[in-house]
């Protein structure tokens, strides 16, 4: 296969000049602000009430299909959402399936999921759910180049978390990828409600893909299974590109192949994850999708102290397929800083290799993780311990460019223009 570059524009103040300060700031020496707490404490154990739709956000399902996700306090609203191009004007509508779920003591809302289309791609769509206001709004991705993903790790909901979302509405995106560990509801269900609505602004107008991390799971031994929340109220295109779980899936969007992978899945040579990507990449058609994305949590590269070496069974087991299918990025989180590696296989840099970007900075209430392994490894680029977002812009068929923003010490400044 043609090796392609990635073109990577880096704009960070790291490297630049401090204009408050005057003094050269580089990556591992950045003097950060203090932690901040969690937005909702984790004792808190009402859940928070509407009379009407909450936590709503979009997804892509399928070829020019939106998967519209609520959530209601009573079963007796319908699962229906009324959309059209026009505000207030609704000459569709479409109706889907509802479900719920009980944790120990607590018992969800009524979930819906709603799936509408066909789309006309790069079309902003108004829509209306359970038959009653108020009136949202949503953007198509296109369907061809150029395409912009907003890229965010370990999001949480800290005032950090707050900034990070500041910086990626001001990002002109057109669908955002989440590698695990969203709302830290840690098993306070109630946490994964304040989550929702936290994101609801941005995520119910642009689609949001994620994957789990390790902070779904809130499995209890003999008491409740893994990842209850996250399969009810995330539910992600599995059974639309073939898999059996909504911990993996893939999707097409504007000639990108993007794989989601389950890092708390099974994903050794036997297991149902590896032979339903070994399918999935066998069918990818690079002339119609040339880029090739894989996201997943725990990263296969990493320096940090921080979950060092715990990427390394997966990696063992699914990195030759990667190689061979000559995926282009893959995107982890799980370590809450930033670093970007060169093209690596098996441990050396590869010009034939996967790009690797680990961003689990996006404003969790546990804090960065700040020591590094030195000294730092070849095939390492930057790394840095500072909350922020990335944006990757495909350009066409052979460029693409990536940036690193972070939350700039206290101040809504982005960091992007060139």
């Amino acid at each position: 296969m043609e090796l392609r570059s990635i073109i990577l524009l880096l704009f960070l103040f790291s490297s630049t000049i401090n204009a408050r300060k005057s003094e050269v700031v580089r990556g591992e020496d950045y003097v950060r602000p203090r932690a901040r707490k969690a937005l909702a404490s984790p004792w808190q154990l009402k859940k928070e009430s509407s009379t009407g739709p909450q936590q709503v956000h979009i997804s892509l399902a399928g070829e020019n299909q939106m998967r519209v996700t609520w959530i209601t306090e009573s079963s007796n609203y319908p699962s229906t959402v009324q959309y059209g191009t026009s505000p207030g004007i609704y000459p569709y509508n479409s109706t889907g399936e509802t479900t719920s779920y009980t944790y120990l003591m607590y018992t969800s809302g009524t979930i819906h999921h709603t799936t509408i289309g066909p789309l006309v791609p790069s079309t902003t769509y108004y829509y209306r759910l359970s038959n009653q206001g108020p009136e949202f709004k949503f953007k198509t991705p296109p369907n061809e180049f150029p395409i912009t993903f907003a890229i965010v790790g370990d999001l949480g909901q800290t005032d950090w978390s707050v900034e990070t979302l500041a910086h990626v509405k001001k990002c002109n995106y057109d669908v955002l990828l989440m590698p695990g560990d969203l709302s830290y509801a840690d098993y306070q269900q109630h946490l994964w409600d304040t989550f929702g609505n936290l994101v609801q602004p941005l995520a119910s107008e642009r689609p949001w893909m994620v994957t789990e991390g390790n902070h779904e799971k809130e499995k209890i031994w003999l008491l409740e299974s893994g990842f209850q929340a996250y399969n009810s109220r995330w539910k992600m295109p599995f059974e639309e590109s073939g898999s059996g779980s909504n911990l993996y899936y893939s999707f097409d969007t504007a000639g990108v192949h993007v794989v989601m992978l389950g890092s708390y899945t099974d994903y050794d040579k036997e297991s149902d994850q590896y032979n339903w990507l070994k399918r999935d990449l066998a069918k990818v058609d690079r002339k119609k999708t040339p880029w090739l994305i894989v996201v997943l949590h725990a990263p296969w590269y990493n320096s940090n102290w921080a979950h060092y070496g715990e990427g390394d069974a997966m990696m063992a087991s699914m990195e030759p397929l990667l190689y061979e299918a000559g995926v282009d990025l893959l995107v982890a989180g799980h370590v809450h800083a930033y670093e970007r590696s060169r093209r690596v296989y098996k441990g050396k840099v590869d010009s034939c290799g996967t790009m690797h970007i680990t961003i689990g900075d996006g404003g969790n209430r546990e804090g960065l993780a700040k020591r590094y392994h030195n000294p730092k490894p070849s095939w390492s680029i930057f790394r840095e311990a500072s909350f922020g977002h990335g944006e990757l812009q495909i350009v066409n068929s052979t460029h693409a460019f990536w940036s690193w923003h972070r939350n700039d010490d206290d101040e809504l400044v982005t960091s992007d223009d060139d």
